[in-house]
């Protein structure tokens, strides 16, 4: 038989081996289930392993390990990429993990009648697992988002995603603007500045910005007590920690969001940014900042308050999608505005389906909710 062609059934197959579906496997193995990982990419951490290479944790190693197995005690409170990359792997071998890698699901359908599953994963070369349970841990950041850009045909320079960026040295002697100001767009920001690089950034709208460690604490576990505070008590707050630490910025063209940090994460779903270094490099005047784009031109960019400055390089920080809907052509999946899922689910139209990893909302960052989930 072509194994491209072959249909296997089992109590739960995980689809995604980073973070989430190890830690589901993980949990789910010693209830004498058979259990089937699978992975989209050739390489266990794989996401990990292409990050850029400055990157660490923005929560502590702490408050960010896996059910099972905490981070070795050698690891610095903020664990680079490459100790997340090793820690990935040695959960896998501990918990006797063994991610059957390859397999791009492309599509997730209800079994037909009369199998012995409740949902059926086909691949992208045609291999099919069902399974009466099915456990969608393929993260948030499945998909680039990268907008095409007003007069991006005329621009003449470099345009890229975030994703393909791994350290400053191919961007040496030219002038960079980052498009967006995450947690992403700030890092990549400062590497560039801390590396020589002329660099800007643009950001269209109000941002939250937090210090990663006030006086020695970690911003994570003061933005977790203060979420256990009635809500607006924890939300004031934040707001005035955010004022005292971070200040006013407008008159380096950053403007502060109006709600809370707490009230943005909990009712947008979105991050504020962890701030690291990036803040003194733009007040030092490293880092120059500039409204939204109003358009690309040849070498450069109009920018939406009127200026125009020259740029070799566009990097857009632009985010990604989690790209869940595309997954089930058949069902309707309850997504919010930012097309997460509102929970685990396992009920309705989609029982037996289960998402794990997606829960961007919670004050502890989303390593730390994984296990709860």
């Amino acid at each position: 038989m072509d194994p491209t062609t072959t249909t296997t059934f089992h109590d739960v197959v995980v689809i995604g081996a980073g973070p989430a579906g190890l830690a589901s496997a993980a949990c789910l193995a010693p209830l004498g289930l058979d259990v089937r990982l699978i992975e989209r990419a050739h390489e266990q951490a794989s996401s990990w392993r292409h990050h850029y290479e400055r990157l660490h944790l923005h929560t502590v190693k702490t408050h960010s390990a896996l059910p099972g197995l905490p981070f070795p005690d050698s690891a610095p409170r903020y664990v680079p990429r490459q100790g997340v990359v090793e820690y990935l792997l040695a959960y896998a071998k501990h918990h006797g993990l063994r991610p059957e890698l390859g397999h791009e699901v492309v599509a997730v359908e209800p079994a037909a009648p009369g199998t012995p599953a409740r949902w059926l994963a086909t691949t992208a070369l045609g291999r099919r697992f069902g399974a009466r349970h099915m456990v969608l841990a393929t993260g948030a950041n499945r998909q680039p988002s990268a907008p095409e850009l007003p007069g991006q045909a005329a621009f003449g320079g470099r345009i890229l995603h975030s994703r393909h960026y791994r350290n400053a040295a191919p961007f040496a002697g030219q002038r960079v603007l980052v498009v967006g100001m995450g947690n992403t767009g700030a890092e990549l920001a400062l590497d560039l500045a801390e590396h020589g690089v002329r660099t800007a950034l643009s950001v269209r709208s109000p941002v939250n910005i937090v210090m990663r460690d006030v006086l020695g604490r970690p911003t994570q576990l003061s933005s977790i007590a203060l979420s256990k505070l009635p809500t607006a008590w924890g939300d004031a707050l934040a707001v005035l920690l955010r004022n005292i630490t971070v200040g006013d910025l407008s008159r380096y063209g950053l403007h502060t969001a109006a709600q809370s940090p707490l009230r943005q994460l909990r009712e947008e779903g979105r991050t504020p940014v962890i701030d690291v270094g990036t803040v003194h490099r733009i007040t030092a005047g490293d880092i120059q900042v500039y409204p939204g784009i109003q358009t690309l031109m040849p070498g450069g960019v109009r920018f939406a308050n009127g200026q125009q400055h020259p740029f070799d390089v566009v990097l857009l920080a632009t985010g990604y999608d989690a790209a869940l809907q595309a997954l089930f052509p058949h069902t309707a999946l309850p997504l919010d505005a930012r097309g997460m899922p509102p929970g685990t689910v396992g009920e309705g139209a989609l029982e037996g389906v289960y998402f794990v990893g997606f829960d961007v909302r919670q004050p502890g960052g989303l390593l730390r909710s994984i296990g709860p989930q």
